[in-house]
């Protein structure tokens, strides 16, 4: 589903890859799907290609590589056979593959470039139909040039802290992704306290109108300031929810002000 602002993606972290879901993805206009090799136990690629994929076609799809069931690797051989299996696994390549949370193995700056480009490479050689990087904590990523990705994936949403917001913006103007997308835009959980306590809905020029889960989510296209934002849910009804979102208007001001008071929390602690 796309707006001004931005596409809904629906990620299937945590997700048990229910066909009727995807059918209603598609009937939503949602047309992104993201995914990564270690999700479903370490078989998400070959689970939708069997339980869906007559609807593949309906959408692009992107996933990630780097965890392998013996653990995390960024060693470029390994990254290009993740890719040439995600592509047998699914039954097409997949359009964006992703480094997935290369931070985790504390790389230095020689690997981390070797990694980018061996997924630049699988790209170039029609392998997947571009690339980039997955991070949810991109702090020590920050100084590290790689080649321009195609996406950069960050966390988004007024749960992601105000170092982590600015490492990804830090890292969206260093390497110049194509487009940055958000994801994770309720810290995997839209049932926590926090959202008992405080009203998001205060970042929407018509707050009244909607949920707190549709605002908190309507807002995470806008901290950080993302393409599209990926959301996982196994809930049709959720999922029509948050497409529903994107027709109420942020109020920009309010996100400043927000950011703002991040930053002078920051300086006084």
């Amino acid at each position: 589903m796309r707006t001004a602002d931005g596409d809904v993606i629906l990620g299937l972290h945590r997700s048990g890859h229910p066909r009727d879901v995807l059918e209603a993805a598609a009937d939503l206009g949602i047309t992104r799907l993201d995914t990564a090799s270690n999700y479903l136990r370490h078989r998400s690629h070959e689970t939708l290609n069997a339980v869906a994929g007559d609807l593949l076609s309906k959408f692009t799809v992107s996933t990630k590589v780097a965890y392998f069931p013996d653990g995390h690797s960024l060693a470029p051989a390994r990254l290009r056979a993740a890719v040439e299996r995600a592509a047998k696994d699914l039954g097409r390549e997949p359009d964006t593959v992703l480094l997935h949370n290369p931070e985790h193995s504390r790389p230095a700056a020689g690997l981390l470039s070797q990694a980018c480009a061996a997924l630049a490479d699988a790209a170039q050689t029609g392998l997947c139909g571009g690339w980039g990087v997955s991070s949810w904590d991109p702090r020590p990523l920050v100084g590290f040039d790689v080649p321009q990705p195609d996406v950069l994936m960050v966390r988004a949403g007024l749960l992601v802290g105000l170092d982590v917001l600015e490492a990804a913006e830090a890292l969206a103007a260093r390497w110049r992704p194509s487009q940055v997308w958000g994801m994770s835009p309720f810290n995997g959980s839209t049932t926590e306290a926090v959202w008992e306590r405080f009203d998001p809905r205060i970042f929407l020029r018509d707050g009244p109108s909607v949920t707190k889960v549709q605002a908190a989510f309507r807002s995470a296209y806008h901290l950080p300031q993302v393409n599209a934002v990926a959301v996982g849910t196994d809930d049709a009804g959720h999922l029509r929810e948050l497409v529903d979102a994107l027709a109420h208007e942020v109020d920009h001001h309010v996100v400043t002000e927000y950011r703002q008071l991040l930053q002078g929390r920051r300086q006084s602690d």
